[in-house]
């Protein structure tokens, strides 16, 4: 706790208070620095010497401050983040066998001891002073009529308004680490999945990570392919059973037994075996991050819960808002129409798994062999992709030397997991985009992922390095970029010579995402409401919570659609295990990308590119403020609701 009283506080603000420019500011820094200040950092009169000596007095004095600590950050977090990328290159990439000094290293992290360091030397201290943090309400009110330098400037007090000490968040990234780690490796043998007549439905060499390549190969089967509507259903069972955590552990990444997932019996050499089920294993990750992140907790006065820093944290929109915003889409009356829609296509009568309906993607009418040929034709490796980065550029309207550019900030490496995109930090070092390509060349399902996190590195590259300041660097939260990463994917076929555009069907499209990856939102922030009004519960009793939440908003949101009472598939996603509450970035990036598509929508391929490129240059404002500059509306569900209404019911 502090060692600061108001009497000091008052005394401080007294001795500058003829010197400085902005009395209202100086206030407000002195305050802020004094509710960090310890023992261990001085007396009461060292602190007031402190404040005298190194506020800042005029406007000048304060900017050439802020562009030392601007420069000097970049430099500390960039080369954080490059010792960070070498630390996981292990478990990141595909490549030699794991051991456990790689995992050791996986959960070291570099910038664990860089807030101990910086209120050690008082750099922390000097920049709490003269740049003062504000409150999401205080940003979103007086952030409208912010110049971009005062924009800057409040990102600056963003750094510093909690004292976490090095060990917690050396132990809230290792707890994060093993959760990755555990899901990285989470594979179905699909060519040793049986039916209970004993039949393989799957190619004896078909390895699906859980749950995106699972979830895809369900979508991948509304094509007109053989046995499609017997294989969702056993992906269907197998979600099941890891949800549930029935699923039997050796199993899992192992080509020596077969399963039965049906009647969950395991075969080895054609007799059958009894092996234990994993347990609880998977919620026991999630357990292990909450009580790391309670460590958090008592080092942050006003966001002192998980779950606050998340959203009005980082997200900087606040779970009660998310939650009343999703909420309104799955209740609307929209969704059943859309549902008829679906169930009229499918000529059956919906299944739970039907959530991640594919038919309004124009895809879905091009066999998958037709498409996987021909990537893995263009991409038989890593280095091919990274190379025909620029062309894919071009296709979407960029000039030739912004191709170039963009394109030469990115790498393109093999990912041992499912892939994602690692965005530079420092303006010298390039975004990584991993991804997972087969001894066979990229088949179509990684390409489509790729051409997401493709989406991700254009977003992180051109927020960087063209952003005229460094503090403003990124956007708002990830839901954004997620944003940038769909609008990509959906122009996936258009990169490979095929006729697309956005049209109707994509607007569905993202409404009918929107409705599956809400449900699964909300079970992740249910779960994590449940977690703190249960702190000393097990993995056990959360598996048992988890899965009476998924069944619960279920039967209340999706059951009426989609049928199938007390379905767990809103819990298959491994977001929840080694990224709790990320999960809600992807429907509100669905949101954003709706208006974004809406305001792109008519121009020409040109002018798509030179819009993407003003966008994503604006920076770290709030969100509502984000997008009134981006494209004039704040961020809400409205538009897409409205947009589907007037296609349903022309």
């Amino acid at each position: 706790m502090s060692n600061i009283s108001q009497e000091t506080i008052a005394k401080a603000i007294d001795a500058v208070s003829d010197r400085v420019y902005d009395n209202t500011l100086a206030n407000k820094g002195i305050s802020q620095a004094a509710s960090l200040w310890r023992v261990e950092d001085g007396t009461p009169e060292d602190f007031i010497e402190f404040v005298s000596a190194n506020i800042m007095p005029d406007e000048q004095s304060r900017r050439i401050l802020f562009n030392k600590l601007s420069t000097a950050f970049e430099a500390i977090y960039g080369a954080s983040n490059q010792l960070t990328v070498d630390l996981l290159l292990p478990v990141h990439l595909s490549g030699g066998e794991l051991t456990d000094i790689d995992y050791i290293f996986s959960g070291y992290s570099p910038s664990a001891h860089f807030s101990d360091d910086m209120y050690a030397n008082k750099v922390a201290f000097i920049t709490v002073l003269n740049f003062p943090s504000y409150s999401l309400a205080q940003k979103n009110e007086l952030g409208k009529e912010w110049s971009r330098e005062e924009w800057a400037y409040a990102r600056m007090g963003d750094i510093f308004t909690n004292r976490v000490p090095a060990w917690v968040n050396q132990q809230v990234n290792s707890a994060y680490s093993s959760g990755e780690n555990y899901i990285a490796s989470y594979n179905i043998m699909m060519g040793h999945l049986l039916t209970e007549e004993g039949e393989k439905l799957f190619p004896e060499d078909m390895v699906l990570l859980s749950h995106w390549n699972l979830r895809d190969e369900i979508k991948s089967n509304y094509a007109d392919v053989p046995n499609a509507f017997e294989k969702q259903q056993m992906i269907y069972k197998v979600m099941e059973h890891i949800a549930c955590q029935s699923i039997p552990k050796e199993v899992i990444n192992n080509t020596g037994y077969e399963w039965a997932p049906y009647s969950n019996k395991v075969y080895k050499d054609g007799k059958e075996v009894s092996l234990p089920s994993e347990g609880a294993r998977r919620y026991q990750m999630i357990l292990d991050i909450y009580k790391a992140g309670l460590n958090l907790d008592m080092f942050n006065t006003d966001l002192n819960t998980g779950i606050k820093r998340n959203f009005e944290g980082d997200v900087e929109i606040s779970d009660a808002d998310v939650e009343e915003m999703f909420i309104s889409l799955i209740t609307s009356e929209e969704i059943k129409q859309v549902s008829q829609i679906i169930k009229s296509r499918l000529g059956r009568e919906l299944q739970p798994y039907d959530i991640w309906y594919d038919g309004f993607k124009s895809r879905s009418t091009i066999s998958e062999d037709e498409l996987t040929a021909k990537t893995r034709k263009l991409y038989p490796d890593a280095e091919a992709f990274e190379k025909g980065l620029p062309s894919m550029l071009r296709s979407l309207g960029f000039s030739r030397d912004d191709a170039d550019y963009i394109s030469s900030k990115i790498v393109v490496e093999g990912a041992r997991g499912s892939g994602h995109a690692w965005g530079a930090v420092g303006r010298w070092e390039p975004s990584r985009l991993r991804t997972r390509i087969g001894d066979k060349g990229m088949d179509y399902k990684g390409y489509n992922i790729a051409v997401h996190e493709f989406g991700h590195n254009v977003e992180q590259t051109l927020s960087l390095y063209n952003v005229d300041h460094y503090m403003l660097r990124g956007v708002p939260n990830t839901a954004f970029t997620e944003a940038l990463a769909f609008i990509f994917q959906k122009r996936d076929l258009k990169l490979l010579g095929y006729p697309q555009q956005v049209d109707e069907n994509t607007t569905l499209d993202i409404f009918w995402g929107a409705y599956e990856i809400m449900g699964v939102s909300l079970v992740d922030m249910y779960a994590w409401r449940w977690l703190y009004d249960n702190p000393d519960a097990t993995a056990e009793d959360l598996c048992d919570a988890v899965i009476s939440i998924a069944k619960d908003v279920w039967n209340k949101y999706y059951e009426p659609i989609l049928g199938t009472h007390d379905s767990p598939i809103l819990a298959i996603y491994s977001h929840m295990v080694n990224s709790p509450m990320y999960l809600p970035n992807y429907p509100i990036g669905h949101i954003i990308e709706f208006q974004l598509e809406e305001h792109l929508a008519g121009l020409s391929d040109k002018e798509f590119a030179q819009e993407i490129k003003r966008i994503f240059t604006i920076g770290t404002l709030t969100p509502h403020i984000w997008m009134e500059e981006a494209v004039g509306s704040k961020v809400s569900t409205e538009p897409l609701i409205k947009a589907v209404s007037r296609i349903i019911n022309k």
